[in-house]
């Protein structure tokens, strides 16, 4: 959450600045701020808004000059958004600024101490506390101003600093919250994502937790937080900055989710090994003697990415004969489960950053246990802390609502489950039938988009609901979870997800045709059962609307998906969702790639 740019070099730094901001405004946006200086003018100036980043540019003075600066965008954690509440956040003094990224859980403590020895408060965030800590070190090196303030902080942390007495020079430091540094020729750059550094570089160092940089002008260094110098190697990133661009379409949703054909051939794009019927994944590190000792597959992720674990559990029980099941990271790493040697544990985040997943994966390598990471950022912390893994390469993400990214994940967790399934008693004939049903999958998703103006016009009869459910069995479930989460997400319409199988089991109750329903019917040996469903719910005088892979009589409207492998359906069956989601929302005047409440990248607690 939030986002974090900063810039030092020869450059005017407040439209870079901005510039970034725009770029990460996906990471929050309900205020902004940036403070700017230089060498010759070290004195802090600064300028923040509440609202979107063009409100912070259209306060930003002409005459707003400097060298050197630090912004910052942010999602709500420790007061509403104001003005006063927006980062960056000075000292009484004006000396010293900083952004923050994270939560500081001791805040309070820290607060009462400094305001019992006089330190007047003037926002309601955790983050003022870092400036005052920082403001009173009586140390000479800013370096160890921020490591002494760092030493009594608990809690999370991507911090930027300047200070007014040390003009050539921003420190940075990370802890749970991503830090990305850029190189540049005689500048330097640093972000809390690498969508505000692609317009200018493709050299970039990732800070690991308890890790420091200082970035001058022409130069760099890191050390970890007790100052110790650390090796710190600039990699290039694969994506530029035209990724990032909404290339003609209206929203980034509606970019992205016309993207998923294209994404879903670069995750598949040479990984398929036909000889043997399987296909290569050199990234797990596990070799064919350790995937046959795997007695069990625990999923761990938040939001869409544990629905994408769902249809990945269930296809590793269908494909590999593995027990395997899915579970809502946040619950896990609370809840002191049993870590078992002979279960590999899997790890899914987009960002790679997400903090409960990430915090899980940390517990799980505490306590021994094998961990591969299904992402999509490269060189980012799950990926990292992870022992192999998965890049999902559904390329750049803007909007907060995940549509691409959820189906290159679901895609992925289908080659690992085929990876694990040949790997011990799959047959060559069905490893055969899921290659070829793989290969299918982006012209069946180019086929399904063709149908966007049939949905587009079903949205605006939906879009006058207050209320809707949606229902699968088996394979259909974990779609009708991912289909509810993108219409609450986008369009602010309550939405319910439940197993079909679960009806009278209490849900009917809701039935009426105010309510309509949402049923995941695919063609499979389930196909009667969920007829009989809605069977029940058209008894009620409820409203159906099925996705099917034909015309399903008892529904009110059908969209018809194509048919790939029973195993593969669940990746398919969603993406009209995705568009109904989208165009209910736009029926509905909403800020479709900026959802309220919400920001991509859940980097806090």
């Amino acid at each position: 959450m939030c986002g974090i740019v900063g810039y030092i070099g020869k450059r005017d730094v407040a439209p870079l600045l901005l510039e970034g901001l725009q770029r990460l405004e996906y990471r929050g946006y309900d205020s902004a701020g940036v403070v700017v200086s230089s060498p010759k003018a070290p004195a802090l100036k600064m300028v923040k808004a509440k609202g979107r980043v063009r409100d912070l540019e259209a306060k930003v003075p002409a005459r707003f000059k400097g060298t050197t600066g630090i912004a910052h965008t942010r999602w709500a954690t420790h007061g509403a958004p104001s003005d006063v509440n927006a980062h960056p956040h000075l000292d009484a003094e004006g000396k010293v600024a900083v952004v923050h990224n994270g939560i500081i859980d001791n805040a309070s403590d820290l607060r009462r101490k400094l305001e019992a020895d006089g330190v007047e408060f003037l926002s309601e965030t955790d983050t003022e506390v870092l400036v005052h800590l920082i403001s009173r070190s009586q140390a000479e090196k800013l370096e160890d101003k921020v490591r002494e303030t760092l030493r009594v902080i608990e809690g999370t942390y991507g911090i930027a600093v300047l200070h007014a007495d040390f003009p050539d020079r921003i420190v940075v430091a990370r802890n749970g919250s991503p830090v990305v540094l850029g190189i540049g020729e005689k500048e330097m750059f640093v972000a809390s994502d690498i969508a505000a550094l692609v317009a200018h570089t493709r050299q970039i160092v990732t800070l690991d937790d308890g890790e420091m940089a200082t970035l001058k002008a022409d130069d760099f260094r890191t050390y970890t937080t007790e100052g110790t110098r650390t090796t710190a190697e600039p990699t290039t990133v694969e994506w530029e900055a035209a990724s990032y661009d909404m290339g003609g379409h209206d929203t980034y949703m509606h970019k992205e989710i016309h993207e998923q054909a294209d994404a879903v051939d670069r995750v598949l794009r040479g990984r398929i090994d036909d000889r043997f019927s399987t296909v290569h994944l050199g990234g797990l590190n596990l070799d064919a003697r350790e995937a046959r000792q795997i007695r069990r597959v625990k999923i761990l992720g938040c939001g869409t990415s544990y629905h994408a674990g769902m249809i990945g559990a269930q296809m590793i029980e269908e494909l590999a004969r593995i027990p395997a099941d899915a579970e809502p990271a946040s619950e896990f790493r609370y809840r002191n489960a049993v870590v078992d040697p002979d279960t590999l544990y899997i790890a899914v985040s987009q960002s790679g950053e997400t903090y409960d997943v990430l915090a899980a994966v940390q517990e799980l390598k505490r306590k021994g246990a094998r961990v591969l990471g299904v992402v999509n950022v490269v060189g980012s912390a799950i990926a990292r802390e992870a022992d192999g893994g998965i890049y999902v390469h559904a390329g750049p993400e803007v909007c907060v609502v995940s549509t691409k990214c959820f189906t290159n994940t679901t895609v992925a967790f289908a080659l690992l489950a085929l990876h694990l399934g040949r790997t011990r008693d799959l047959s060559v004939r069905d490893g055969k039938r899921i290659i070829e049903g793989l290969r299918k999958l982006p012209a069946q998703i180019a086929e399904m988009l063709e149908q966007e103006e049939e949905i587009k016009k079903l949205a605006q009869e939906y879009a006058e609901a207050h209320s809707m459910l949606f229902i699968g069995r088996v394979r259909g479930y974990p779609v009708a979870r991912e289909a509810s989460l993108k219409l609450k997400e986008v369009s602010y319409i309550h939405a319910e997800a439940y197993p079909a199988s679960e009806l009278k089991h209490g849900p009917l109750a809701l039935i009426e045709p105010a309510l309509p329903t949402v049923a995941i019917v695919p063609d499979d040996d389930l196909l009667e059962k969920n007829r009989a469903a809605m069977e029940e719910i058209k008894a009620r005088s409820g409203k159906i609307l099925a996705v099917a892979h034909q015309h399903q009589e008892k529904a009110d409207q059908t969209i018809v998906v194509p048919k790939n492998e029973d195993e593969l359906d669940p990746i398919l069956m969603g993406i009209p969702l995705q568009l109904l989601a989208y165009h209910t929302a736009l029926a509905l005047g909403r800020d479709i790639d900026k959802p309220r409440n919400l920001a991509k990248s859940v980097t806090v607690e």
